[in-house]
């Protein structure tokens, strides 16, 4: 499984993170094609080396034509109207919107109001949206199915710059960390750590670069191949520390979990209660419960009752089975189990938003299926057999999402 891992040491920020993926090896021109998908102009995107501290980095500037920007900000309505009314993937698409759905929560959150009032100053530019849009983008042009994150140093304490202000209201400095980033890094429960450098004044982790790591990554540090290493410059000099993103990609085999198969042969139990143990078994954590029909002695018919079950959970779902059920006796045999990477999306179909789960392998989604109960809903909303509507979603997910060999 193709991974990447944000090592933020010294800070991040939505252009860093686009400006790494650049250094890593991404293409400038493979990302301008993807942002001119989006359905705005007025901006440009300049990519070059530079130095911060010993290391060499790329550092990315967003030119933005003053005369395109919202001057009091826009609201997550036209931002999620720009990303939806793209041409990008819709798994890209998806991705950006949940991003800017977060960040909305956490400046409704901090700012006392409704996400669809809220208005997103900084984090609304057109640059905001190309830093995100690319990163999102990157990511996935890269080919990265599993993203991976060091704990944030916030910066602080002390006070940062003026917060934005509508017409004729005064202006506050805000304190550091910002609001909306500690609000951002709250919601996902993210690890955080001391900053080593920098002074009071530094704000080390933006609110673009909070939502992009909290809604992508995985708070961990996996054992992985390491194939390439990439930094992506931020804007200042610190005085002691490389004022850079690093990040790491390379390959994360998998561990296969440690699972239980758990047996039982029943000839004399009701099938109702049969049918309320498979219900329960799963409920408290069996992967997968299945009966098969067999003969027991005196040729009398039976039932084998099949649980695999996640080692810790053996003691647990053994004793259901013995108090539940009227076996005096249940068999545990060790098992490996071999899976595909799999990963659940939303996707908005022509019928309506469905969840799917896409089966991943050899790098790459293989299949996609959409979940039955979604699908169930839309048949009811739509008056349409379940059956149609599981082929409609289902091709129209794996055209979009399912990379072709």
């Amino acid at each position: 499984m193709r991974a990447l891992y944000f090592d933020v040491f010294a800070g991040l920020a939505g252009d860093m993170t686009m400006a790494a993926l650049l250094d890593v090896g991404l293409p400038l021109e493979d990302i301008r094609r993807e942002l001119a998908k989006l359905p705005i102009s007025g901006f440009d995107l300049e990519a070059e080396r530079v130095m911060r501290g010993p290391i060499a980095a790329t550092h990315v500037t967003v030119h933005v034509d003053p005369s395109h920007e919202a001057p009091q900000g826009r609201r997550l309505e036209e931002v999620l109207a720009i990303i939806h009314g793209s041409t990008l993937p819709q798994r890209v698409q998806d991705k950006g919107a949940e991003v800017f759905r977060r960040l909305a929560r956490a400046e409704a959150k901090v700012h006392g109001v409704d996400m669809e009032r809220v208005r997103l100053h900084h984090v609304g530019e057109i640059d905001t949206i190309v830093d995100v849009m690319g990163a999102v983008a990157g990511l996935d042009l890269l080919d990265v199915q599993k993203v991976y994150a060091s704990p944030l140093p916030l910066g602080g304490p002390g006070l940062g710059g003026h917060h934005p202000a509508e017409a004729g209201q005064q202006q506050y400095r805000i304190p550091l960390p910002g609001p909306a980033t500690l609000e951002l890094v709250a919601m996902a429960q993210a690890p955080v750590q001391p900053s080593q450098h920098g002074g009071p004044a530094w704000e080390l982790v933006t609110p673009t670069g909070a939502a992009l790591v909290t809604t992508l990554a995985t708070f961990q540090r996996p054992a992985m191949t390491l194939e390439r290493v990439g930094y992506g410059a931020g804007s200042s000099d610190f005085p002691e520390v490389p004022n850079v993103l690093r990040v790491w990609i390379g390959e994360v085999q998998a561990a296969a979990p440690e699972l239980v198969l758990l047996e039982t042969n029943i000839d004399d139990q009701s099938p109702q209660v049969l049918g309320y143990a498979m219900e329960r078994l799963l409920e408290e954590g069996a992967r997968d419960v299945w009966f098969t029909p067999i003969q027991m002695k005196k040729n009398r018919p039976a039932t084998m009752v099949s649980v695999l079950a996640p080692a810790p959970l053996v003691q647990n779902l053994t004793s259901f089975l013995l108090r539940e059920t009227s076996t005096l006796g249940v068999r545990a045999t060790p098992v490996q189990r071999h899976e595909a990477d799999r990963e659940i999306v939303e996707f908005t179909s022509s019928l309506g938003t469905v969840r799917v789960k896409l089966k991943r392998f050899g790098g790459r989604a293989v299949a996609a299926a959409p979940e039955y109960e979604d699908c169930k809903r839309l048949a009811r909303e739509r008056g349409l057999p379940l059956q149609d509507v599981l082929r409609q979603v289902a091709a129209e997910a794996t055209q979009a999402l399912v990379r072709q060999p």
